[in-house]
C-alpha cells in the first residue's frame, strides 16, 4: 500500500484514520471495529464490503 496513499484515506463512515494490515490485504478502522479489503492493490471503500472485526481482533488491536 503506497504510504501517500494510506495518508489521505479515512474510514467513509466516521472518517478516522486507517491502519493498513499488509498480512491481510484490509485497511482497518479502529473506530468502528471494520476491516475494509484491499483487492489488486485498490482500496474498497465501500461499507458493504468491509467486515466487522472480531472482539479478539479488536483488543490485539489496542494492545
Amino acid at each position: 500500500m503506497d504510504k501517500r496513499l494510506l495518508d489521505i484515506l479515512v474510514c467513509p463512515l466516521c472518517k478516522s484514520p486507517l491502519m493498513y494490515d499488509k498480512k491481510a490485504a484490509e485497511l482497518i478502522c479502529k473506530a468502528d471495529a471494520l476491516a475494509y479489503p484491499v483487492r489488486d492493490d485498490v482500496p474498497v471503500m465501500l461499507e458493504e464490503e468491509a467486515r466487522k472485526l472480531t472482539l479478539e481482533e479488536v483488543e490485539d488491536l489496542r494492545s
